[in-house]
């Protein structure tokens, strides 16, 4: 498996203020990475930070070889980069079809395709994006995210918020695109068992830095490992 992130050395935050100090891993082609910790250990910065919203202080960060770290985030995104944040920050008006279509570039990821994996979506392909429901807003914003027709998908708490029917939807959706489809991802969540059961890799964060990295798998069956960095063991 050839490697597609690595990350050196990486501290960032916002402004003047350091969030993130010295994290270091690398992510293969085609694998998936639960990242973990608390509220407030940085999990959100060092999503931002990969796809440009951070002011990044130190180290290094590479897709496929290329340095991303010196990029803008328009193109980070044309490198390969993939980007769900917590906010979705869908187009709200402009029709779902329009959201999608505004931002696709070539490749095997194609609004037809967002529409088959979200049903509900392809019914609503004419309402703006005021029209959606929270569920149906989280789909738009991971539908959008592919047609971009990343290397590198980055998911910042999909599940948050969303009632038990949309989350095992999502997670249907998001098993398809990482383990069939074979798209590299790194997902944060506060479900860890959830994200664990579709990811290779795990990573925790605490305080900034990384306390723990593990298999997913590994990590899965250790509940009290996960009580002790998290807090929680479910």
């Amino acid at each position: 498996m050839s490697e597609l992130l690595r990350i050196e050395s990486l501290s960032a935050g916002y402004g003047e203020a350091v969030v993130l100090h010295d994290v270091a891993f690398a992510l293969g082609e085609g694998q998936t990475l639960a990242l973990l910790g608390r509220n407030g250990t940085g999990k959100t910065t060092l999503i931002n930070t990969l796809a440009g919203a951070t002011r990044q202080h130190g180290g290094s960060i590479a897709l496929g070889g290329q340095a991303l770290h010196k990029l803008a985030p328009h193109q980070r995104a044309a490198a390969g980069i993939g980007w769900v944040p917590q906010e979705r920050n869908i187009f709200k008006s402009l029709t779902v079809h329009e959201n999608l279509t505004a931002v696709e570039r070539p490749g095997k990821w194609n609004p037809q395709r967002v529409y088959e994996m979200f049903p509900r979506l392809a019914e609503r392909k004419t309402n703006l994006g005021t029209q959606l429901s929270g569920g149906e807003q989280q789909m738009l914003a991971v539908g959008r995210a592919l047609v971009l027709n990343p290397r590198l998908l980055l998911l910042d708490e999909p599940l948050e918020g969303l009632a038990p029917i949309i989350v095992e939807e999502l997670l249907r959706a998001i098993r398809r695109i990482t383990q069939d489809e074979g798209l590299a991802a790194i997902i944060v969540e506060q479900h860890p068992q959830a994200i664990l059961a579709i990811s290779d890799e795990a990573v925790v964060l605490d305080h900034g830095t990384i306390v723990h990295k593990d298999s997913a798998a590994t990590l899965r069956t250790q509940p009290q490992v996960l009580d002790r960095l998290l807090g929680v063991a479910r």
